[in-house]
């Protein structure tokens, strides 16, 4: 090779590889740095990252040393816009009477006494509980979609006050700050009753529906606002709860997302996928992440209009596994059912091995890389239907 040749080749060599050592530099000081709040709202210039350091990162004080985990497994039926308030109603209804079955205070049997099992200190359902899922068109969905807080999650949030717990579920959701979109979003509500934690999908899946594409809003579709409104650490959430540090998603096939929760410190992560079983994703997410992970799926769902009642589900769907990659808990059929475990979260945190990654060896690679689907499509256009999304797939793909 000439000997100028040599020189630009070195050159380049360098400039990647000192950008490598100074992107994993500014990870590691952001480990210390202030935390950007998960997307709640208001302008942020805050461009820090909380991310572990030599297997350290933030937390806050936990409540107790362990904890009872549940996660429903539970029927997907979309709502009818047509009869909107009555169907959404009656989701609702269902959603809380199997939170009140998993705390064992059945209304049944007494109205609000526990005389079941042991109080669970967080219960974990699948992506849409309350709405259930259609191919519905962006002004359908408008109407279909939650505000946060409103009523919904004030029904949610006395459950969860009622139990002094925390309640895990997915929903379509508006923001006032985002019209005309609606947001696949991950919600957490607190034993106060209050949302903690607002966590938005991070991309969609492309390709799994044919001609047609996802219309929910996710962070890699608008990205650039997106960050200047809430900032970097917000684009992978983690709410630092007083029972453990929790991730949620419903991106499914993502395991490098799942990872850069871990190495921000999820401890417990909960995945969410509609349309089957996140079991085995749960089991090999816990072994690469050391953290404790919740696959919930969904069950066998009669009447849910324009799809089979089988819904994807399968036998022993929804399962807590432990950071081994071993199951404490799992469903044993495709039915609606209810798994739950004990989490030591308080020795985990105590003695967790952290994942090691060698950021130096992987940052050129990734720093170099150039997907086809590029970030901020529904900054560009906002697509109507799943058809028009579709065909914004392809066009922003070079595709036919």
């Amino acid at each position: 090779m000439p000997e100028k040749d040599k020189d630009i080749v070195n050159r380049s060599r360098r400039d990647v590889l000192a950008g490598a050592a100074g992107l994993s530099g500014l990870l590691a000081a952001s480990a210390s740095a202030p935390r950007l709040e998960a997307a709640v709202g208001g302008a942020s210039e805050d461009m820090s990252v909380s991310v572990a350091r030599q297997g350290e990162y933030e937390t806050v004080p936990l409540r107790q040393q362990s904890i009872n985990v549940s996660a429903i497994q539970s029927r997907v039926r979309a709502v009818d816009v047509k009869n909107l308030g009555p169907t959404m109603q009656a989701n609702l209804d269902h959603v809380l009477q199997l939170i009140d079955y998993a705390q064992g205070s059945a209304e049944a049997w007494g109205g609000g006494e526990r005389l079941w099992g042991a109080k669970q200190d967080l219960i974990c359902m699948h992506e849409f509980p309350i709405q259930g899922f259609q191919p519905w068109t962006r002004t359908e969905l408008n109407r279909v979609a939650l505000d946060l807080p409103g009523a919904e999650t004030e029904a949610i949030g006395e459950r969860a006050k009622r139990y002094g717990c925390y309640i895990a579920f997915g929903c379509y959701a508006r923001e006032k700050d985002w019209p005309n979109h609606v947001i696949n979003m991950s919600v957490i509500v607190g034993p106060d009753g209050d949302i903690v934690s607002k966590q938005w999908k991070a991309r969609n899946i492309l390709g799994l529906f044919g001609d047609s594409a996802l219309i929910g809003t996710t962070v890699y579709d608008v990205l650039d606002r997106y960050v200047e409104m809430y900032g970097w650490d917000a684009t992978i959430p983690i709410a630092r709860t007083d029972i453990g540090n929790i991730s949620m998603t419903a991106v499914g096939a993502e395991p490098m997302l799942y990872l850069c929760q871990a190495l921000k410190g999820a401890e417990i992560m909960i995945l969410t996928v509609t349309g089957g079983t996140n079991a085995e994703a749960a089991i090999a997410t816990a072994r690469a992440a050391r953290a404790y992970c919740i696959g919930v799926g969904n069950s066998v769902s009669p009447d849910n209009i324009g799809f089979a009642e089988a819904a994807g589900s399968q036998d022993e769907g929804t399962v807590i596994v432990d950071p081994r990659g071993r199951a404490l808990a799992r469903s044993s059929n495709h039915h609606e059912d209810i798994v739950s475990a004990r989490v030591p979260i308080g020795d985990f945190r105590e003695n967790r091995r952290f994942p090691e990654l060698p950021a130096a060896l992987f940052l050129p690679v990734l720093q170099q890389y150039e997907p086809r689907f590029k970030p901020n499509a529904f900054l560009e256009s906002l697509p109507e239907t799943y058809k028009e999304a579709g065909d914004l797939v392809r066009k922003r793909m070079s595709m036919r």
